[in-house]
């Protein structure tokens, strides 16, 4: 595992790969996007809700691919860090260390896309 991935690139490059699989096995590229917005559309589980679950497994299944296309999505949701956090702290509490070091992966992702930096302090500093 790196040090550091640039999901930007990443995700721009499996795009690429997936529009070639489009064009050679069409039939199951429409079934996997139908499955794809059957299983997101909102209902009762709001958009970003089931974003964060498909963030969670993708941790889980150590895809970054996955975690890049996730976190882009879940930026574009509008998703707080303190949300992203709390559900990367559920993904480390499932799943132990190596959950933990794509939770790191994760927050990279989520930043390289646009997400917040960092939680704002919830009170003034100690004197």
């Amino acid at each position: 595992m790196s040090d550091s991935v640039d999901y930007r690139e990443l995700t721009a490059s499996i795009s690429a790969s997936m529009a070639r699989l489009r064009a050679d096995i069409p039939d199951t590229m429409r079934g996997f996007a139908a499955l794809a917005q059957a299983a997101g559309r909102p209902a009762a589980l709001d958009k970003k809700n089931k974003e964060l679950i498909a963030m969670a497994l993708s941790v889980a299944a150590r895809c970054d691919p996955c975690i890049g296309f996730h976190a882009e999505a879940l930026v574009k949701l509008g998703t707080r860090r303190a949300e992203f956090e709390e559900m990367l702290g559920m993904c480390v509490y499932m799943g132990g260390g190596p959950s933990l070091m794509y939770a790191a992966k994760a927050l990279q992702a989520y930043e390289q896309f646009g997400g917040e930096r960092e939680v704002s302090p919830a009170g003034p500093p100690a004197a």
